[in-house]
């Protein structure tokens, strides 16, 4: 088994509520697609430091986050991001650190967006019995 990518749009959702509000032309919005690294023992979304930057992100707290070697690293966390896949939109808050160039798209998202991973094709796909609306749990 390798590796699965998945091609995403990140999205800064404060500037989509400016935006959807008159206040701000909708392609001020800051938004960019990028290559995410899609992991299922991740919680978060995980940006490093150069796209907060770029999307203009707010820092709404710091944490600590655990990487998969067991350390710990002080991360900002930040946000909102709307992320977009496909059909599919979900908004969460971001870690971010700094030595990281690479997203990654961890489980909290996933589940927002009702997408699966197949591992057999390395890809981040639709729910075959829901191509077209996703499915939330609610109980």
């Amino acid at each position: 088994m390798g590796f699965t990518y998945a091609d995403i749009t990140l999205v800064n959702a404060g500037d989509m509520e400016v935006a959807a509000s008159g206040l701000m032309p909708m392609e001020s919005v800051r938004m960019f697609d990028v290559r995410a690294f899609v992991d299922s023992g991740a919680s978060s979304l995980v940006i490093g430091k150069n796209t907060k930057e770029q999307l203009g992100l707010r820092v709404l707290r710091t944490t600590i986050g655990e990487l998969a070697d067991g350390s710990r690293a002080t991360c900002e966390v930040v946000g909102p991001v709307e992320i977009r896949f496909k059909n599919r939109a979900t908004t969460c808050d971001a870690l971010v650190l700094s030595d990281v160039n690479e997203v990654l798209l961890g489980v909290i998202p996933i589940e927002g967006m009702d997408v699966i991973i197949d591992p057999l094709k390395e890809e981040l796909t639709l729910p075959p019995d829901r191509q077209n609306i996703a499915r939330y749990y609610i109980k």
